[in-house]
Formats: C-alpha cells, structure tokens, sequence
C-alpha cells in the first residue's frame, strides 16, 4: 500500500489569483526576504489586495478561481490538501492508504475537528459530502467522481471509497472542491455565509469591495497566525499599486508587471515571482480549415518569437508544450518548435496559405500585448492577424461552446488539465487517437512516476502536431510588506492559505 502520513503542524501555505490575472511572472533573481519589522502581533489584521471578486460564495454550486482563492483551507477543507509545489497532503485526514490495485482509498481523521457551528465533524459528514458530489450534478466535482463506486464511513474517524478503475488524478480532484466536506443536514446559505472547519470565519462581506474573515478560536490545528484577514477587492492595476504605497493593504496580489517598480522603488514591500499553472494558451481550431494543415498550425508557432513576447508581457517563462513545470509530466519541450521565420514561410507556401488571414478571437480583459505582438510576427510571414476582443460571455458563447473561431488566447489556469488534449469535444478540436490512448493509460496506472511517464509521451505528440501553441508559463507578481510573513509565492492562482502567515506589531 501506499501511505501518507502527517504530524498536526503548521500546514504550509498556498496562494489564489483569479483566471483574468494570472497574467505573467518570470525569470530574474528573486530578491532577499526583507527581515520582519518586529514581533508578530497576534492581534493584527492582514489586508490583501485582491483582483477578481466571486459573484457567490457558494463554493459547491459555483466554480471560479476567486471562490477556491479565499475559501480552500482558510474557511473549508478536505481530506487532504496541496502545496504550493502542488503536491498532496493530508488536511482533515491525518493519514491515508491507497490499495496497491489503486481502487481503495482510506483515511483517517483528525481527532477534535469542528465546524464554525460547533457540531463535530465525523466520518458520516464525510460520506454525506461526497456522496452528494458523486450524484447531484449540479454540485462541483460530479464529473471527477464518475468512477467512485462506493463511498463509506467503516467507524466515526475512517472513511473509505472505491473506484470501479484506477484514477491516477482522484486524490488530486480531492483538493478542489470535490472533496470538501460540510455539516449533515446545514441549512446555511451558502452564496452569503459559510460553515466550514477551517482556520478562519467569515465575519462580513461588502459586496463590491471587502470580505472579511475572522481567526477562529475553536480550530482543530495550529491557530491562524492573525486575527482577521481583510481581502480587498481592486479590479484596477493602478489604483491597486496606489492603495498599497497609501499603506491600505499590505499584500497586493497580481502586480501589473509594468507598475510593479513602483512598489520596488517606494522601498515598502518586496516582490516575489511565483510559479502557476498557468498556461497563455494560442488556441488553434483544428477542426476547421486551413488550421487543420499541420504545416499551418507549425508555421504559425515558427513565426512567435516566444523570448521576444516573454519580455514584451513583462514577466513569464517560454513554455513549449501542454504541460507546465508544477504539473506531472512536465518536459521541456523546446527542441520540438523555435523561432524560424524563414521555415515558417516555406511551409505556408507548401500549404498554398502565402496570404493567410486569419481572426485572433480574446477576451477584453486580457489587453492588447499579446495581440499586438502576435500581429506583427505573422506579418513577418504573410499571415494578416485580425483581433476581435470580446467580453468573456461572448466568447464563451462563441468559443468555447460554438467553436466558431480560427484563433484564440486565454489563460488555462487550472492544474492537471492535460485531457483537454484528449478530449475531442473540447474547443480545441483536436483529435488524436494515440494522445487519448496514453493519457487513458495513465489516469489508470497506479504508479505515478510511470504515470507521469506517459503523459510526458502524450504531450510531446500534442506539441509535435502544434495542436496549439503556449505562448508562456504565467506567474504572478507580489508585493509584500516587510510587517508580513509567511505569505505564499507559487500557486497563488489556485488559492491563498493564510493560515501562517503573521504581522509584526508596530515599533
């Protein structure tokens, strides 16, 4: 079997940005941690500077980046959780077993677990919980329980469950909002208020502009290292930068690379780079001519200078393939496409495409660096790039759910999104009989390196049909007082577990 255990600790903090933001982040020497100003104050409020506001709160029923970004592991937990690096750790559970065969997962509560009403948290939460996502499909995570065969609670602090196969990514689903648990029977609304078993509570929320939470004083674990968390919402990247040097937050979260010397120079905070998931995608439609030629779909991804549209974003690092640095299966995979003009070319001419026109489909949020980079580039090869920005409905509509596109970018953020490839109904259009075979082949083996191993050999094959393009890895850019400790670098895409993070009092 394999085994996972944990002593109750510290659990290591993890940070959240919202889809739209994750724009960038990139190379360069990181900069010395400025020591703290002082002693923590156990008193303190913590105020973060934050982008994208959720609609609701009603994690369940809602997907979103901005609910997981504030609500995973501050307010709500599962059986385990991840890190930063985007590995697995138990969280509610103190340990856990999976069967050789891979088909059995147990797990062991912590002792003492409450939620914020003060009802204790058993094994009969957890199996309530879960069975609702595996059959109500209007819960988040339905889908990723499909091959949940049997979920059930053998004592008060054991839970099992059986999978009728093999799923190399079922414990990962568990980090997200499949896997955590709420009270039997809670009649809590959850679009305005919560109930969860984690660190914090949530005390209020000014729709439009803060959402504040609370140290909750009952926790199972380690007591959050503050007492209130303030998390401002500031949707403008200039008025962001301003509310920080006027000292009203003292993290801001997606420094606008271009503002963030600002921040650096006031001598106020320190900035970190952080790594993410975050996959600047270049979509092809390669179910539509002429992007249905392999020759155009190489030619286009020959004509990116990738280094050049790196620095013009103002932070990120080139990525080659489906598969970013934190996620399984991760190879570099520049040896597969370089910049290459000339080459770019000949092929458009061996595809009788000379004079291409094409439509670059974005959402308006994204702004105009990319498009402006990616017109000039083809014009240097014949192609004449059209842009038509949209609001992100429209391009839902359009897009992701019509496909009536030829060319398109946005920020596939989420971690483990791999079989968007393999999938053939996804927008991408992209169809490719080996591609599915492998990543099937490695949802279902056990091991994980050799797992890895075939989603490694599965994205090489995406990359060498150019079934898209990655214009960049993003990262995200933080500014940080030298008061606070403690606060998350990578991942902060996905969530932001402040439960360690602390404040020096004021000398």
């Amino acid at each position: 079997m394999f085994r996972r255990t944990r002593r109750l600790a510290l659990i290591s903090a993890i940070a959240a940005i919202a889809i739209v933001l994750s724009a960038c982040a990139g190379g360069g020497t990181e900069p010395e941690p400025t020591a703290p100003i002082g002693e923590p104050d156990p008193d303190a409020t913590l105020q973060v500077g934050l982008v994208l506001e959720p609609t609701n709160l009603d994690i369940r029923h809602t997907s979103g980046a901005a609910l997981e970004q504030i609500l995973i592991d501050n307010i709500y937990e599962g059986l385990v959780s991840r890190s930063q690096d985007n590995e697995i750790e138990p969280r509610l559970a103190s340990d856990y077993e999976v069967s050789e065969d891979g088909l059995t997962y147990t797990f062991t509560l912590n002792d003492g677990i409450a939620f914020h009403s003060g009802a204790a948290l058993t094994s009969a939460d957890v199996v309530a919980s879960y069975e609702a996502v595996r059959t109500d499909a209007t819960l988040q995570g339905n889908a990723e329980f499909a091959s949940v065969a049997s979920i059930t609670a053998p004592d008060p602090t054991t839970v099992q469950i059986v999978l009728s196969a093999p799923n190399q990514n079922f414990l990962f689903s568990l980090t997200g909002p499949a896997g955590l648990v709420f009270q039997t029977g809670d009649t809590t609304d959850l679009k305005t208020a919560e109930n969860g078993t984690g660190p914090f509570t949530l005390t209020r929320w000014s729709k439009g502009s803060a959402i504040t939470f609370a140290r909750n004083e009952a926790y199972w674990g380690e007591p959050a290292g503050v007492a209130e968390v303030e998390f401002q919402y500031i949707p403008d990247f200039t008025a962001g930068v301003n509310t920080a040097l006027d000292g009203g937050v003292q993290v801001l979260t997606a420094v606008d690379p271009n503002l963030a010397p600002q921040l650096e120079d006031s001598g106020d905070f320190t900035l970190t780079t952080g790594r993410t998931t975050d996959k600047a995608t270049l979509a092809f439609n390669n179910a539509k001519a002429p992007l249905d030629d392999v020759r155009v779909r190489e030619a286009l991804r020959l004509a990116i200078d990738h280094d050049a549209l790196v620095a013009a974003v103002g932070a990120g690092s080139t990525l080659y393939g489906p598969i970013p640095e934190l996620d399984p299966g991760y190879e570099d995979l520049s040896d597969v496409v370089s910049y290459d003009p000339e080459k770019a070319k000949e092929l458009l001419a061996e595809a009788g495409q000379e004079d291409l026109e094409l439509t670059l489909t974005i959402p308006s949020f994204y702004g105009t660096t990319v498009p402006k980079v990616l017109i000039s580039d083809f014009q240097k090869v014949g192609v004449t790039l059209d842009v038509d920005s949209v609001e992100f409905p429209t391009w839902l509509e359009d897009v992701y759910t019509n496909r009536d596109f030829d060319l398109s970018f946005v920020l596939h953020v989420e971690p483990r999104d791999f079989g968007n490839f393999a999938n053939p109904d996804y927008y991408f259009g992209y169809d490719n009989a080996e591609v599915q075979s492998l990543y099937a082949e490695a949802l279902a083996e056990v091991d994980p390196d050799a797992s890895a191993d075939l989603l490694a050999k599965a994205a090489r094959i995406v990359s060498e049909d150019h079934a898209a393009d990655w214009l960049y890895n993003g990262a995200t850019i933080t500014a940080v007082s030298p008061q606070v400790t403690g606060f998350p670098k990578d991942s902060i895409n996905s969530r932001i577990n402040l439960a360690g993070v602390t404040v020096a009092a004021e000398k």
